[in-house]
């Protein structure tokens, strides 16, 4: 997943303004459970249960996003996909993300990242955006608008397909970010070409004192000014390498910790061929989407045996342990098998974790291997969500991550009807 260079454009303004308030309310999402503004109800609802795991935890966290680059047009659109009726695309846009958390006022753990944000927007192909328009909750009869039913109607709590606003936040992530901005490079260079030329000037005339004493008058005066001068013309120039030699380290440093994901690259082709000739609709950024938002629901849940898409062994006990979980921007194809109309993929998926232990919070990379399950045979539906699911029986809207049965008409829901499921969830080792 990613985008494409030669396929980039800017955002839509309307667009722009609801991921810039999306990355605002995610650091009070995650600290203290409040509302996520423009996510659809699985990002919603896996940042509940993250917020609820740090509570759990006995834990504080200060998550903070902020702006890196300010110029126009900072946030641009790489690859889309589509299927009948929803558009999704990844936007990507330089952020910074610093985290803290403390337990009992000290601290176990600070970081401050600079990354590039990646978000999938998930549109109405038509364009109509009803935020504004009224509906009446077929449970409780009340009238709201659809912006006020976002979560669910406000009376009785029962959600409905038409309550998603569009375009909505299906997926995000942060990658860290090798390159700087403008300001950045201004703001890391000066101290290089500051400090090497009063450096050179500083450690020349220390060693040269003597000779520098002699002599007198106009041809002193030049001879000094002419060597502070000189030097630091060569310090700044020095500076400059310096600064360029950290940079690159940099680079390399990063590329090391990259090189255990090289051998995906070519997963993602090999897979949306064969998948495609079962589903045309197939997308692979669909399924990686998809991929991230059960990884980390399991993960984050408190008893993953009662999740409706999870239908496998009880996951690592360590799993309880994870605060926060960003995907690393890699997920690869390990396997692939067609089956009686059911779609079995082994991934390695990367991700980035926090373990909060008793008296340690530790950064780790990790890799996952999932293996998840799907019908062939049912059209991918880019905006299905497991908390706002309509019964095949009655056409009822429940939120299955409740009820695993149709609160009214009793109907036992599978979800392999509809959508992924994941049947197996460990550490690579």
């Amino acid at each position: 997943m990613g985008y494409n260079f030669f396929n980039v454009k800017k955002i839509k303004d309307s667009f722009k303004v609801k991921l810039e308030q999306f990355l605002k309310s995610l650091g009070p999402a995650i600290a203290n459970g409040e509302d996520i503004t423009f996510a659809d109800n699985d990002v919603t609802y896996a940042l509940k249960l993250q917020h609820e795991r740090i509570i759990d935890k006995g834990l504080e966290i200060k998550y903070e996003t902020y702006e890196r680059d300010k110029t126009p047009d900072t946030v641009l659109v790489g690859q889309n996909w589509t299927d009948a009726h929803y558009e999704s695309s990844v936007c990507f846009k330089r952020i910074g993300v610093r985290r803290t958390v403390t337990k009992d006022g000290k601290k176990l753990y600070k970081d401050d990242r600079k990354t590039v944000s990646y978000q999938t927007l998930t549109d109405v192909r038509t364009g109509t955006h009803p935020d504004d328009e009224s509906y009446c909750c077929p449970s409780c009869g009340s009238v709201a608008k659809i912006s006020e039913l976002v979560n669910g109607c406000p009376y009785c709590g029962i959600r409905y397909k038409m309550d998603d606003l569009f375009p909505k936040v299906t997926s995000y992530y942060f990658l860290d970010d090798v390159g700087i901005t403008g300001s950045e490079g201004k703001k890391g260079m000066a101290p290089f070409l500051i400090a090497m030329p009063l450096l050179l000037n500083i450690s020349y005339f220390i060693f040269n004192a003597d000779e520098l004493s002699r002599g007198s008058g106009v041809g002193k005066f030049i001879l000094i000014f002419a060597t502070i001068f000189g030097l630091s013309l060569l310090g700044l120039f020095t500076g400059y390498v310096f600064f360029s030699m950290t940079l690159l380290a940099r680079l390399i440093a990063t590329g090391i910790n990259e090189s255990s994901k090289m051998g995906t690259a070519g997963s993602r082709s090999r897979f949306e061929k064969r998948m495609k000739a079962l589903s045309p609709e197939f997308s692979f950024e669909y399924f990686t989407s998809k991929a991230i938002s059960l990884i980390k629901t399991t993960i984050y849940s408190k008893d993953e045996q009662d999740l409706l898409f999870y239908t496998g062994k009880p996951v690592d006990p360590a799993f309880k342990d994870i605060i926060d979980l960003n995907y690393g921007g890699a997920l690869g194809i390990a396997g692939f098998d067609e089956k009686d109309g059911i779609t079995t993929v082994w991934a390695d998926a990367f991700f980035d974790a926090l373990y909060a232990g008793e008296e340690k919070v530790k950064f780790k990379r990790q890799c996952f291997r999932a293996v998840f399950q799907r019908r062939t045979d049912i059209p991918v539906n880019l905006n299905f969500s497991m908390t706002r699911i309509q019964c095949p029986s009655c056409a009822s809207s429940f939120d299955a991550t409740k009820n695993k049965i149709c609160p009214s008409c009793g109907h036992a829901y599978e979800i392999l009807s509809d959508d992924w499921v994941l049947v197996d969830l460990k550490l690579k080792k």
